[in-house]
């Protein structure tokens, strides 16, 4: 039985002091990492250099990737990965344009050590800046071939105990091919902080810069913790 503990402090990204370290520079709490560790085993007998792109992503991180895209200095996207401009959205549009691929802080899964955006390097051309889009992922994308290999592995339940939380679109968070979740402490996690600690997290600030859009985001809290943050049932199997 693991002696995992998800308190507020964990689930709103304040609280690092149990990850290890994992892949190039990338955090995981312990039995995560060992789990991936595993799955890159795997997947390098398969022909994959399966690597991390993303893991365990601060409050404070978060909040500089929330706010770069309020105040424009961050590209927002639409669902095909082209730009958006933002210049004549409400405060309300661009609170939904911005929530369709970036988590509001505090409600990230990558707060909490267990989640992580992957590639294959092996198939990423020399000189390419990865993305994390679409296109990447789409049949016939440099990266097809791994995720398919994946959605094998997941439907024989041999994926080490990672599942996708975002594979279908639900109307909320676009789907995201590339993020991986270790459901075995991610289920632990879920459904994600409450209201309180999300506030409490938000007066905190970052690095003494508050929460951009926050009025927006107040007026229709529980509505995006719905659509944004629950993830569907059945993403992972059960017990």
């Amino acid at each position: 039985m693991t002696q995992f503990r998800a308190d507020d402090e964990l689930l709103t990204g304040r609280d690092a002091s149990t990850l290890v370290a994992v892949g190039d520079g990338q955090r995981m709490q312990a039995e995560a990492a060992a789990a991936f560790e595993a799955l890159r085993c795997d997947a390098a007998a398969a022909g994959f250099e399966l690597a991390i792109a993303s893991s365990y992503r601060s409050f404070e991180r978060q909040c500089l990737i929330w706010n770069g895209k309020v105040r424009g200095e961050r590209t927002v996207h639409d669902d095909t990965g082209s730009p958006i401009d933002i210049a004549q959205m409400t405060p309300q549009q661009l609170l939904h344009a911005i929530l369709r691929f970036s988590a509001l802080p505090g409600t990230s899964r990558h707060h909490w050590g267990t989640d992580i955006d992957v590639y294959d390097a092996a198939a990423l051309p020399q000189g390419y800046a990865l993305q994390l889009n679409p296109a990447e992922v789409a049949p016939g994308g440099m990266f097809d071939d791994l995720h398919c290999w994946l959605d094998q592995r997941m439907a024989a339940d041999e994926s080490r105990g990672f599942y996708r939380p975002y594979a279908t679109d639900t109307g909320g968070v676009a789907p995201e091919r590339w993020h991986l979740s270790y459901a075995p402490l991610a289920s632990l996690c879920e459904p994600g902080p409450g209201k309180a600690a999300l506030r409490a997290a938000w007066d905190s600030g970052a690095d003494g810069e508050p929460l951009a859009l926050r009025d927006a985001v107040e007026r229709e809290l529980e509505a995006i913790l719905d659509r944004y943050v629950r993830v569907a049932p059945g993403w992972c199997p059960g017990p």
